[in-house]
């Protein structure tokens, strides 16, 4: 896994349980994985991604809206056409073009790509949240600013050598040797709901059991509730158990989470 760049490059959106703090636990592995291809089945924020900046990657995610924007960013085609302004009115009316966009079959364009970032970028949280109707029903975010990128450059020239996908994960073309990085949506949590289909607790099995049979080296990570581990420790997962930051929470509660970092072949 040998780096194309080693600037610190920060991930370009706001993202709901995204894993900047994890690096540091990730980074000491890097030897063991520098010439494989990096996968990741969950791609979300791209802050592993971005933090290992791998030459080879392929990157997944099921939110169809969040790849077409990394898409559109890998091949340069983001205009900068909408007004983007930290304002309460222009974010509802933005936010109704986009979901405009979504009922009449536009998500795949320049103009959908701008607005998943404005958004993102304006909303409550960073949350990316559908409704059972595929609408994004996000409110307008309290801050005393925002800042708008109108340059991506840094990460078109890191994600021309990546390769994103929107797929099942048992449909992406894994290899015997990529190294597979996973954080699914978590266990326990309100925030599943990031697609219109969501993420069941069969998901969590279906995932934990396909990377289980990987050859090559998998790290999965997710929050350290009783089923989580018990399914982890029955597939003969190593794990690690780590205290996370905990920046959202439905009941306000802000005290660290117990995460576990589950590990194959490694």
């Amino acid at each position: 896994m040998s780096a194309t760049n080693t600037t610190t490059v920060t991930p370009p959106l706001k993202w709901a349980g995204g894993k900047r703090w994890l690096l540091p636990h990730i980074q000491p592995i890097r030897p063991a994985i520098r010439n494989r291809r990096y996968v990741e089945p969950f791609c979300g924020g791209l802050a592993i991604a971005l933090g290992l900046q791998p030459r080879r990657a392929l990157l997944n995610d099921i939110n169809p809206h969040l790849i077409n924007f990394y898409q559109h960013i890998r091949l340069s085609l983001l205009p900068r056409r909408i007004d983007t302004r930290y304002n309460r009115r222009l974010f509802y009316k933005h936010r109704r073009r986009f979901n405009y966009l979504i009922q009449n079959g536009a998500t795949k364009t320049a103009e959908a790509a701008e607005l998943f970032y404005y958004l993102n970028r304006t909303c409550f949280n960073g949350l990316c949240r559908f409704n059972q109707e595929g609408r994004f029903n996000v409110p307008f975010g309290q801050y005393k600013t925002v800042h708008y990128l109108t340059d991506f450059d840094a990460y078109s020239r890191l994600f021309r050598h990546w390769t994103f996908t929107n797929k099942d994960l048992e449909t992406l073309p894994i290899k015997p040797d990529d190294f597979i990085y996973s954080d699914p949506p978590y266990d326990g949590t309100g925030f599943t709901t990031y697609s219109p289909e969501g993420f069941s607790w069969d998901d969590q099995v279906r995932t934990a059991r396909f990377l289980c049979r990987h050859r090559g080296p998998v790290l999965l990570s997710n929050l350290a509730t009783k089923r989580i581990i018990d399914l982890y420790k029955g597939l003969h997962f190593n794990l690690k158990f780590l205290n996370a930051p905990r920046r959202i929470s439905c009941n306000g509660n802000r005290l660290a989470a117990r995460e576990v970092l589950a590990s194959r072949n490694l």
